[in-house]
């Protein structure tokens, strides 16, 4: 069941100053869509640009002529690509917007005579320069591959919109040209050459001043995109680490998410007095935390307040993942966010676990099954497994994968074996009798993280494919057993996406809209490891830990959660790899794969 944690003053202070700041940029940035869209349509169909909406249409430069028609066309465009930017406050799209404005006002009046069109232009620039400081935002992290994606998108709506173009004159139209006669005269208009499509009359210009409009704008906006300064995403620095890992040596046994935050693709925001910090990552417009703050939780407000500064100053989304409830209590109170349960953290307490008793029946009769298979263990810190054999763990941790890209955010290393990360834990899974494979009697993999001096958190689970089932459950039993000898007295194991709903809508008594809720959750299972993982956790009888998502209105739940699902890897919009391309890379795994096994056997051979 989810669970707010509301911040009642906050609220109240809201209520009295009005709506917020945010809301002017917001309603700017929908009207000028709405006009972006007319402007389109005033520049595309004929019956448009001479109806009773003609004196809404023409907001920006006019609709009449085939220049006329091509400017209107061409402003919407970039008042549609302006739209998002005035949304989110950013400071170059309203100097952009503020310069369109005007020139087409100037265009409206002057090829038009339209006075009614340059006053609605006039409108909507009232209120650009009115509110202007609200529009301070600073530009988002961006790389060259924005221009690609640009002309990609670009060139696929501009192909799309001038075959509508094309296709908007029908009494026009010299013969019955073919839709590939059409396609072509796009293509070629695009590029401001004149295709096979004949027209009547004046028509001919409007279509191919229009097309040649779009090409342009496509050009045009590529080329600026792969031209102007590169503000790449933040890393964490080595610096950053270092003050990171000395936080979490006084301080992090307090979460177990906190090691976590040694992510180096995270960017940093500290404390005024460095005693404490919130790391994050930027997807899609949303400023993403994970966990709590790291570090004193009295100086936990000042890191927080740092991290609301950043997201104001580019008008990210803030949005917190995973907090526990002690974060959710300090994120709200400091902020005036809202929080939701999200799921439950399971933790196993090394003292009170055992394999004896009725409710382990099912994994100590999977553990013993495995054992007799011939399966052994090993668990060991990072710093004590041997550069070789650490290397071919780390090629099967990524062979065994299953997916393209690497998944976890919030719960996740993204690393192994990497030299600063000797305290980690690695259990293995190891049959001597079974054919060699490319990582020899390899089966499985388990890596822990550091949770405090005294705790460990799991950091991922991989496994040969072709191993009997099990080997999760072997090596978490394992890890267990193994932990008093690591001087491990608490292991926190999977995270389970709302438990509590799983937990209770299986329940007798529960009531419709309960069991409707699990039935989603059921459904939506077969896709993302729901159920399945609140079942596995469960097995080992662990102690129950709430999550909290921090959000700052309702209304940005489903942004916070598409952000991270991308960020936890579940959605990628990044293009695949051609084949030939992957297969490239295979044979590099393999070339690495005989390298670790010459390696290893070259130290066999020295030590012998």
């Amino acid at each position: 069941m989810s669970i707010g944690v509301p911040n009642r003053s906050s609220r109240v202070r809201q209520l009295i100053r009005g709506p917020r700041p945010e809301a002017v940029p917001a309603l700017v940035g929908r009207a000028c869509a709405l006009v972006g869209l007319l402007d389109v349509a005033a520049g595309v169909f004929p019956r448009f640009r001479h109806s009773r909406m003609h004196t809404l249409a023409e907001v920006l430069p006019g609709a009449l002529g085939p220049f006329a028609a091509a400017l209107s066309l061409s402003a919407g465009v970039l008042l549609l690509l302006l739209a998002h930017g005035l949304k989110r406050s950013k400071r170059r799209a309203w100097r952009a917007a503020v310069a369109l404005l005007p020139a087409g006002a100037v265009a409206q009046f002057t090829y038009r005579h339209s006075l009614v069109g340059a006053l609605i232009s006039v409108a909507l620039l009232v209120p650009l320069l009115r509110h202007r400081d609200q529009f301070a935002a600073l530009p988002d992290p961006r790389s060259r591959w924005r221009a690609l994606a640009n002309f990609v998108l670009m060139g696929a709506g501009s192909l799309g919109l001038g075959l509508v173009i094309v296709s908007a004159h029908p009494g026009r139209l010299v013969g019955d040209p073919s839709l590939a006669d059409r396609i072509s005269h796009v293509l070629y208009g695009l590029f401001g050459f004149e295709g096979p499509v004949d027209y009547q009359g004046n028509t001919s210009w409007t279509v191919a001043f229009s097309l040649g409009a779009l090409g342009l704008l496509t050009a045009i906006t590529t080329i600026y995109l792969a031209f102007r300064p590169e503000h790449p995403a933040a890393r964490l620095t080595e610096e950053d680490e270092v003050r990171l890992r000395a936080l979490l040596d006084k301080h992090g046994r307090r979460d177990s998410l906190g090691h976590f935050a040694l992510r180096r693709d995270k960017a940093v925001v500290f404390s005024p007095s460095g005693k404490a910090a919130v790391t994050y990552r930027v997807v899609s417009g949303v400023m993403l935390a994970s966990g709590d703050p790291i570090g004193d939780v009295e100086a936990w407000p000042g890191a927080i307040e740092r991290f609301m500064d950043e997201a104001k100053a580019h008008s990210w989304t803030p949005a917190v993942m995973g907090c526990s409830e002690t974060g959710g209590e300090v994120w709200t109170r400091e902020t005036g966010l809202d929080a939701l349960e999200l799921g439950d953290e399971a933790v196993v307490d090394v003292a009170d676990f055992s394999l004896a008793g009725r409710a382990m029946r099912n994994v100590r009769q999977m553990v013993k099954r495995i054992e007799r298979a011939g399966y052994e263990t090993r668990v060991r810190r990072v710093r004590d497994i041997g550069e070789g054999e650490l290397e071919r763990i780390r090629l099967a941790a990524e062979d065994w994968r299953g997916t393209d890209t690497e998944r976890g955010f919030s719960m996740a290393l993204g690393r192994i074996g990497d030299p600063t990360d000797g305290d980690c834990l690695i259990a293995t899974a190891h049959k001597a009798d079974a054919e060699p494979g490319p990582y020899g009697d390899l089966k499985a993999i388990l890596h822990f993280v550091p949770w405090g001096p005294d705790g460990a958190s799991l950091d991922l689970m991989r496994r040969d494919r072709s191993a009997d089932p099990g080997m999760n459950e072997l090596l978490i039993v394992a890890s267990l057993q193994a932990a008093p000898k690591f001087d491990v007295a608490r292991v926190s194991l999977n995270f389970a996406m709302f438990r509590s709903a799983l937990a209770r809508g299986e329940k007798i008594g529960a009531g419709p809209v309960l069991r409707a809720w699990r039935g989603l959750l059921v459904f939506l299972s077969r896709w993302f490891q729901i159920e399945s993982l609140y079942k596995f956790n469960a097995k080992f009888q662990p102690r129950w830990e709430p999550r909290f998502v921090v959000y700052r209105a309702s209304g940005d739940l489903p942004r916070i959660g598409f952000a991270a699902m991308q960020a936890e890897g579940f959605v990628n919009l990044a293009l695949p790899l051609p084949r030939f391309l992957r297969r490239r890379t295979s044979a590099a795994r393999a070339c690495a794969h005989a390298v670790a096994e010459r390696t290893m056997a070259d130290r066999d051979v020295r030590a012998a």
